[in-house]
């Protein structure tokens, strides 16, 4: 890898084998450290994902004056305690709270920071200050709280919070998991039941972790709901593997003929594991089987093997907000299957990290895939029998999914393939390849 970040990808020597184990969950790592930092006294973490996204979060909890107390352990997780600010809040932060790339993290905050007299504000990277913050300011500014520039969809934006938060109930416009937990975590400190209503459902790890930190909540087929105010209190909380990042290895697996692999100890959760089931659809050799459940989460193993033959399917819209991350290695799996594949209600995916709806279809049209937009509807034609071109270069546009997604295509050829920006994979999973490595028979 040159220090511009770039790296080129060799096709893999042999065929993908054996078990392995993924970083912890990255949406549960993030809330298990935001709600130790909220809660009175000491919670215990273990499995703690150590990429890039989940230390800003780390960074942003000391800041604000709860004391992390984390070392990585043998397996490159993070674990230790956190000791919260409880009752007592947040301390007033000397600079502005920098989230680097990190969406959940800022938009966590801004409900974290909702009930305190503090003035914060909050910022990021270029990629994250191009991301949409409305959806979070709008309903946060029902219950009270102050933005400035009050109108801002963009960060930087700096928040004083409100002390007498009014409960809401709240018609989200989209189905998204950080709003739904902003709006939840300044309903634990508003009095009466705060409630929020999604288009279709999103990812429930707040609705299941909440009450281990001693916050009753109500949670239903797109609705949740809490009644404050409540203190909450220390809790252990142990991260199981990240499906999203699980879902890479298996991609890779489907792809590279003579591939068998087994993802151990990884997150089960239904709100997750929508890749799995779309994967299904194309006629892909995966299954996965539970195994325990840490808290209300559950988990387990997920085992995918080569398929000769994969066909093009359609993901309803309902099912998008469950494979939200995991499109663009989708998208690589739809490129090699025969038929259309269509992903309906795509449009979200242009405010992710980058714009990842028109990255896919630049990508995709690199190798000789036809990838298009039509309404909200992105249409993939696949090609089984596709080759990649000598002399690819793919930019992963600072996108650590897009990343892994152009490595999983160029591993899975015969031909090398260049990636700009490959480095940001450290967002999520910086042992993306050497996890590879290992399983490379």
């Amino acid at each position: 890898m040159s220090e511009a970040g770039a790296a080129t990808i060799q096709p893999l020597n042999a065929p993908l084998k054996g078990d392995v184990r993924v970083p912890g969950d990255k949406s549960i790592s993030h809330r298990a450290v935001l709600f130790a930092a909220m809660a009175e006294g000491t919670s215990h973490l273990t499995g703690v994902s150590d990429s890039e996204d989940v230390r800003s979060s780390i960074k942003a909890v000391q800041q604000l004056g709860a004391t992390v107390d984390l070392e990585s352990d043998e397996r490159g997780a993070l674990r230790g305690s956190i000791t919260g600010w409880g009752a007592a809040g947040p301390v007033q932060p000397d600079a502005p709270i920098d989230c680097g790339n990190s969406g959940t993290t800022a938009r966590l905050l801004m409900g974290m920071l909702a009930p305190w007299e503090v003035k914060v504000t909050i910022t990021g990277d270029d990629s994250l200050k191009s991301r949409p913050m409305r959806r979070n300011t709008a309903p946060l500014m029902k219950m009270g709280v102050q933005f400035e520039p009050a109108e801002a969809d963009r960060l930087p934006i700096t928040e004083l919070g409100c002390p007498h938060l009014r409960a809401i109930t709240y018609d989200a416009p989209m189905a998204s998991a950080q709003l739904k937990t902003a709006v939840l975590l300044a309903g634990v400190y508003a009095d009466g039941t705060t409630t929020l209503n999604e288009p279709s459902s999103s990812r429930n790890h707040t609705e299941l972790m909440l009450p281990e930190f001693g916050v009753p909540t109500t949670a239903g087929t797109r609705v949740a709901s809490v009644t404050g105010p409540v203190i909450m209190h220390a809790a252990d909380v142990h991260v199981p593997g990240d499906a999203s990042s699980a879902a890479f290895l298996c991609a890779a697996a489907i792809l590279k003929p003579g591939s068998s692999i087994c993802v151990k100890e990884v997150s089960l959760n239904p709100a997750r594991i929508g890749f799995v089931r779309t994967l299904e659809r194309m006629g892909a050799n995966i299954t996965d089987t539970r195994e325990g459940a840490q808290g209300k989460e559950p988990f387990g193993s997920i085992c995918a093997s080569h398929t000769q033959r994969l066909h093009g399917c359609e993901v309803p819209p309902q099912h998008f907000a469950s494979i939200l991350d995991e499109v663009p290695i989708l998208a690589a799996v739809a490129a090699h299957a025969k038929g259309i594949t269509v992903f309906k209600g795509a449009s979200e995916l242009r405010v992710k990290e980058t714009d990842r709806l028109q990255a896919i279809i630049d990508g995709l049209e690199l190798v000789g895939v036809d990838a298009w937009e039509e309404g909200e509807n992105l249409y993939i034609e696949g090609d089984p029998d596709l080759t990649i071109p000598p002399g690819v270069v793919f930019d992963a546009k600072g996108d650590h999914r897009l990343a892994m997604t152009w490595a999983v295509l160029g591993m899975c050829s015969h031909t090398p393939v260049e990636i700009e920006g490959f480095d940001s994979v450290s967002v999520s999973y910086p042992g993306f390849i050497s996890d590879i490595k290992t399983l490379e028979a």
